[in-house]
C-alpha cells in the first residue's frame, strides 16, 4: 500500500508506524511545513521518503490528513487532482464543516474519521505504533462516500485493531463538544485558575494525582484546539453552560450546608463509571 501522510506529529506519525507493522510493504510519503518534523520522521522511520509538492500525492492508495481541523478544510481545497481508486481519511476531531468543504469532485474519495486517541504531547517524536490500537474510531456520513473508498476505511482501521462507531457528523460535534472538547476547556481552565493563585513551590508540594489527571491535557497544543473550539464554538459553549449549571449546583449546596444533597448529587455523577 502506497500512504501519504500530510502532517507527521503525534496523529500522523502514529498512523504510519501502526500501517508499517500491519502491513508489511506499506511505503509512506510524508508532507510537513515543519522543517524538524520532516527530518525527525525520516530519522524515526515514520516516512520513508517527504515531499514538499502535493501534486506527488495523486496517485497513492491512501492519503491521511492529520493535521489541525482549519488546515484539513485548507488542504481538501487543493487535493481536486487525485486519482478516483485514492482514498482521503482525515483524522480531525470537528467533522461537520470539514464534511461541508470537501470538493464536490473528490466527495466519493474521502472518508470522515475522528480516532478517539491521543496524548498532551506532539510532534513525530510522540509517535506510538499501539496508539490506534484498541480504540475507537468514529466513521461520519459514510454513505457519502465511495464503495471503494468505505471498504478500505473499515479494513484500514479493522486491522490497526480500532472499534468503529457510526454516525452523522452533526451528531458527532454534539458529542464530542461534551465529552472531548469541554473537558479540554476545563483542563485550560484549572491550569490558569491554579497559576493565578498558587505560587510554584506549593503546586510541587501539594500537586497529587487528582490534579495532574485533571490538568494533564492543558499540555496539548494550543494551535491545535484553537481550531477546533473555532470549528465546534456552538456546541462548545452548549456543553460549557451545561458544566456552568452543574458547578454552580454544587457551589450552592456548599454554600448552603447541605449536606445531605451534596452527598445525592456526587453519588449521582458516580454512575458515569458504570457506563466507563
Amino acid at each position: 500500500m502506497n500512504v501519504g501522510i500530510i502532517g507527521l506529529g503525534l496523529m500522523g506519525g502514529s498512523f504510519a508506524l501502526a500501517m508499517k507493522k500491519v502491513y508489511e510493504n506499506c511505503r509512506v510519503l510524508g508532507y510537513d511545513h515543519n522543517d524538524q518534523h520532516c527530518i525527525e520522521a525520516l530519522e524515526l522511520g515514520i516516512a520513508d521518503r517527504i515531499t514538499d509538492e502535493l501534486e506527488e500525492f495523486s496517485n497513492l492508495d491512501l492519503i491521511v490528513l492529520a493535521i489541525p481541523v482549519d488546515g484539513i478544510v485548507a488542504v481538501l481545497q487543493e487535493l481536486t487532482f487525485v486519482s478516483g481508486h485514492t482514498t482521503i481519511v482525515d483524522l480531525g476531531s470537528t467533522k461537520k464543516l470539514i464534511v461541508e468543504s470537501v470538493p464536490p469532485s473528490i466527495r466519493k474519495n474521502f472518508v470522515a474519521a475522528h480516532p478517539m486517541t491521543g496524548t498532551e504531547k506532539f510532534g513525530p517524536g510522540a509517535a506510538q505504533e499501539d496508539l490506534y490500537r484498541g480504540k475507537a474510531v468514529v466513521l461520519c456520513d459514510l454513505e457519502e462516500s465511495g464503495e471503494e473508498q468505505r471498504s478500505l476505511a473499515k479494513k484500514l482501521f479493522g486491522d490497526l485493531g480500532m472499534k468503529i462507531f457510526y454516525m452523522n457528523a452533526e451528531d458527532h460535534d454534539r458529542h464530542a463538544a461534551f465529552i472531548s472538547h469541554m473537558p479540554h476547556a476545563l483542563s485550560y481552565s484549572l491550569a490558569n485558575a491554579v497559576m493565578k493563585q498558587e505560587n510554584p513551590r506549593a503546586i510541587i508540594a501539594l500537586a497529587g494525582g487528582g490534579f495532574k489527571d485533571m490538568s494533564r491535557i492543558a499540555k496539548s497544543s494550543p494551535n491545535m484546539w484553537t481550531d477546533i473550539f473555532r470549528q465546534n464554538k456552538e456546541n462548545l459553549i452548549l456543553a460549557i453552560e451545561c458544566f456552568k449549571g452543574e458547578l454552580e449546583r454544587c457551589e450552592e449546596l456548599v454554600i448552603q450546608e447541605r449536606w445531605e444533597e451534596l452527598h445525592q448529587w456526587m453519588g449521582k455523577a458516580n454512575g458515569l463509571h458504570e457506563i466507563l
